[in-house]
């Protein structure tokens, strides 16, 4: 059954949090999935370790993590990444010296740090910073305000204490035993895997961290977007060759005049995506030729030489229609009209690449083991890298907004 979540949350999207002597406003958020439990209680199934040497088995119906000589933080990873859900678990720390955490929409990626884990971390400690929120192997303390009595004193020392969690777009929540704790919003990372720390130690303690009763339920679709592009300018963006060619209006990027591409360059991901959805709005004039390119790197100039250009020409000289992969699964017939706001959403798994306009799926396209491309198109290969957006000519004029990106486990 599906039901609705009435919750008081406050700091959702960009607004700041109140002042605690405000009542905060009731927002009625969307929907809420069943309740999904993440580990059985009896195997590791799901779950896969990433960085470091700790160990980590199942005692008693609890997921037990055991500090390891000479190792660097280790992290119990889902294989699913999640987006917006409330997570609740029950954490224990058997030894007060260790510290450890639990991992939110983290990550990791051989293109950051060879792959250490990274991205939100809910602390456990007996320090009183249990429940705060800390950006791991990245930008440190994202909870500013830890000085609240109540809250620092939440954490129960030897003792299990359950832990709730509440991620919604841009904003992060916790509860401690109830406590209110953490109230975050930040815009870097809308989707990722949960990840049990286990921290680095001296010497060679055996301390040891134990988690049980893990469950999640998905709020409304799930999330997991982010949004590239703020309608107001570049931020984020890297125009190669003529930066007259691209402008921001009407809170559209606008690509018009002789060739130019403007690659995506901000935080999100670290704008280097291998399995992804990519989702935009999209409208031409009439005689316009333009392209969105994935799995491509900055290039001064010239036309990108890496990665897949997904097409966007309705009406153009060139055959080459909107939606097709250029060069490689081309379409003949264009599933849009100019002048016309349409929808594109491509996915990215593995090797697939699917393509849909206008809500209708137009490419379903695998790339075959050990391909062989001409040499002009030697780049058109699934790999990973950013997006770009092309200024094709100066009688071209494409508009795009509401650009968004969903990463997906690699």
């Amino acid at each position: 059954m599906i039901q609705p979540l009435l919750l008081a949350l406050h700091g959702i999207g960009l607004a700041a949090a109140p002042s605690p002597s405000v009542p905060a406003p009731e927002v009625t958020m969307p929907v809420a999935g069943e309740w999904v439990e993440l580990f059985d209680g009896a195997t590791l199934s799901g779950w896969t370790q990433r960085n470091g040497t700790a160990t980590y088995e199942v005692v008693d119906g609890a997921i037990i993590g055991t500090t390891s000589a000479g190792s660097p933080n280790s992290f119990l990873c889902s294989d699913r990444f999640y987006g917006d859900y409330e997570l609740e678990f029950d954490v224990k720390l058997f030894d007060d010296q260790l510290n450890s955490g639990v991992q939110i929409r983290s990550h990791s990626n051989p293109g950051f740090k060879e792959g250490r884990v990274h991205g939100y971390q809910v602390e456990v400690a007996t320090n009183g910073h249990a429940g705060f929120i800390y950006d791991e192997a990245g930008r440190g303390w994202l909870s500013k305000d830890r000085d609240q009595p109540a809250s620092r004193a939440a954490f129960k020392s030897g003792e299990w204490n359950r832990y709730k969690v509440i991620c919604f777009g841009q904003s992060i929540r916790t509860w401690v035993n109830g406590v209110p704790v953490a109230n975050v919003t930040d815009a870097v990372s809308p989707a990722g895997f949960i990840g049990l720390q286990v921290h680095s130690v001296g010497g060679d303690p055996k301390w040891r961290v134990g988690w049980k009763n893990l469950r999640l339920r998905e709020l409304g679709d799930g999330g997991g977007f982010a949004s590239l592009f703020n309608g107001r300018n570049l931020k984020g963006w890297k125009v190669a060759e003529r930066p007259e060619s691209v402008r921001v209006e009407n809170g559209a990027l606008i690509v018009n005049g002789d060739r130019a591409h403007v690659f995506y360059d901000g935080p999100v991901y670290h704008h280097s995506f291998k399995n992804f959805e990519l989702r935009a709005l999209v409208r031409s004039k009439p005689g316009s030729n333009s392209g969105i390119y994935f799995h491509t790197v900055f290039q001064e100039a010239g036309w990108p030489s890496k990665g897949y250009e997904v097409q966007v020409n309705n009406t153009q000289g060139d055959w080459r229609r909107t939606g097709g992969l250029y060069g490689i699964d081309d379409l003949k017939e264009p599933p849009a009209k100019d002048d016309e706001w349409f929808p594109m959403h491509i996915k990215v798994v593995g090797k697939r690449v699917q393509i849909m306009v206008n809500g209708n799926q137009v490419i379903d396209y695998t790339e075959p083991d050990d391909v062989e491309r001409p040499e002009s198109f030697a780049g058109r290969l699934v790999d990973r890298g950013t997006f770009a957006l092309q200024a094709h000519d100066p009688g071209s004029e494409v508009w795009y907004k509401a650009i968004e990106v969903r990463p997906l486990p690699e």
